[in-house]
């Protein structure tokens, strides 16, 4: 079970880093050119930890500071951070190494390296053709998200909804010709909002929660 209690005194963690790095066979010493810890072993790179009680801003921005004496920076606190997973993420993009002490325990959870993030060729082609598909820019940026965004897909639901409103029932091959939507048929049939009813076969009507959802977003309703 992971431990939350912060050790009193970012000095407690001292010892229990320059035991693991005298354990790797480093000269460590303490606060050097205001680095926490410098452990130096043979003609390698130095390695520079950082000491923090717990983990935040203040404890990332020293060790990118860091980087630019040696790559073999680590951040060291002395509880294990509540969102770990994340942490581990942040360090391993920034090319920091994460130490976790315990006690009189120092244990690496993270050694640095490089960070190369394979980027996703998938997830990249869904945001440029939202994109390139939604009309206008109907939303803010940073907004809440508790409220709706307009998508591409809600702005094609909403000229549907607002045909069916204005016109009554109507075909799907005349919807797609009026409504300039080229994949019509899915969305009235996959019905993702509640707007839409099939009366009879390749015809849709509106459904009151289609009217309110016109009202919502401000369009004409007939």
């Amino acid at each position: 079970m992971l431990r939350y209690e912060a050790m009193s005194l970012e000095s407690d963690l001292y010892a229990p880093v320059k035991a693991l790095l005298e354990g790797q066979g480093y000269v460590v010493k303490g606060e050097v050119r205001g680095c926490d810890v410098v452990a130096v072993r043979g003609a390698e790179p130095p390695v520079i930890v950082e000491l923090k009680r717990v983990f935040g801003l203040g404890l990332v921005l020293q060790g990118v500071d860091r980087l630019a004496l040696t790559d073999l920076v680590y951040l060291a606190v002395g509880q294990w951070p509540k969102q770990i997973k994340n942490v581990r993420r942040l360090c391993r993009r920034l090319g920091l190494g994460l130490i976790v002490v315990s006690g009189e325990k120092a244990d690496v959870v993270l050694d640095p390296v490089p960070y190369m993030p394979r980027k996703n060729k998938r997830k990249a082609g869904r945001m440029l053709g939202e994109h390139a598909r939604r009309v206008g820019d109907p939303n803010v940026g940073g907004q809440a998200m508790r409220a709706p965004l307009m998508t591409a897909y809600r702005q094609q639901a909403l000229r549907c909804a607002e045909l069916l409103a204005a016109n009554g029932p109507m075909k799907l091959a005349t919807m797609r010709s009026m409504a300039d939507v080229p994949n019509v048929a899915s969305i009235l049939q996959s019905d993702i909002y509640g707007w839409f009813e099939r009366i009879e076969r390749g015809v849709y009507t509106i459904t009151p929660k289609g009217r309110q959802g016109l009202q919502q977003f401000d369009r004409q309703v007939s």
